[in-house]
């Protein structure tokens, strides 16, 4: 019994029962294959795709995610010849593990009396973007690794957008940070009680969510794979179960990214139910991750030029006029005193 007791208090651990459980690696498995679902079922119903029989159709053909990710698991890896054989299997690995390292600093609010928060640090802000800006690394060095020229084209559209959109991604997290006077995204999340940052800076919060969108691969930016001209971009010589997990990192990417939206512009876990505020938490994230996942239904995707001009032009602007308006609101005397 105590043997029990001891396994159980050590999975109930904020520093296990985050990374592991929720809002980690599980809780980021199981909205995975609920959010590939419903973005093809929205696109299938906006689109007018009849598509072939799916499987469990009674169950809305859910299960076809199950079956697509045992023909990955069991499906021959080729590895060619002229890559780096290393780093070609290295780097999806490594992309995966960063970017899921965010997740230690972000905070999910409480569940059963146990605060959801791996790492308590006072600069949680500053570095959740930071462990975040790792995997665009990885995925240039798949491209690079692959010794494709589709692959390598794709790891270079990477690499340009990656310049374009988090400038105006930091700089939007920036004027939070002065907004609410911290960066700890626990203070940012509790002065939130009354009213949101997206309503008191609604620049800072559409320029993050563009930014978020363009980092994420969603569309109308799904510039990088482009399966139109360059096959799967950086991804294009993955197979079998290498080619799962690069799939997967971008959605992967747009949980933490949603979940970080969430804390800083949509009140986080508030209003909060007493022992289980982390239930309001997930329920804005899936929100936000249907409608990120529509986005695929209605719009084309823009040429990497107009993205890059997008950033420079648009969300750059956006971003210093959020800044500007933090500087107004503190300068009035905070947000109580505007």
């Amino acid at each position: 019994m105590e043997i029990i007791n001891l396994i159980l208090s050590m999975l109930l651990h904020p520093s296990i029962f985050v990374p592991l459980i929720f809002p980690g690696l599980i809780t980021i498995l199981i909205v995975i294959i609920l959010l590939i679902w419903a973005e093809r079922k929205i696109a299938a119903k906006i689109q007018m795709r009849i598509g072939p029989l799916y499987v469990t159709r009674r169950l809305g053909g859910i299960l076809q995610l199950l079956a697509d990710l045992l023909r990955y698991m069991f499906a021959e890896l080729i590895i060619s010849k002229e890559s780096d054989k290393l780093m070609f299997i290295a780097s999806p690995i490594i992309a995966l593990t960063v970017t899921l390292l965010p997740l230690a600093v972000i905070p999910a609010g409480s569940l059963l009396g146990i605060e959801l928060v791996a790492l308590k640090t006072s600069i949680g802000l500053l570095a959740a973007l930071t462990l975040s800006s790792l995997t665009p690394i990885f995925i240039i060095v798949m491209g690079w690794a692959s010794n494709n020229k589709f692959a390598l084209i794709g790891s270079l559209r990477e690499g340009y957008l990656m310049i374009s959109y988090e400038v105006p991604m930091y700089l939007s997290a920036l004027s939070v940070a002065i907004l609410h006077g911290s960066l700890d995204i626990v203070n940012i999340v509790n002065n939130q009680q009354r009213i949101w940052t997206a309503l008191i800076n609604p620049f800072a919060a559409f320029s993050f969510f563009t930014s978020m969108i363009m980092s994420t691969s969603r569309f109308p930016f799904e510039i990088t794979e482009s399966d139109s001209e360059l096959v799967a971009g950086p991804y294009t010589e993955y197979s079998s179960i290498l080619y799962g997990l690069v799939m997967g990192v971008p959605y992967m990417r747009l949980y933490v990214f949603t979940l970080l939206f969430v804390n800083l512009f949509l009140g986080g876990w508030y209003p909060a139910i007493n022992g289980f505020s982390s239930i309001i938490l997930i329920l804005k994230v899936l929100v936000i991750l249907l409608f990120s996942v529509f986005l695929r239904s209605v719009y084309p995707r823009y040429r990497l030029d107009q993205a890059i001009r997008i950033g420079w032009h648009s969300l750059f602007v956006l971003s210093l006029i959020s800044i500007i308006l933090s500087l107004l609101i503190i300068g009035c005397g905070g947000i109580s005193g505007c």
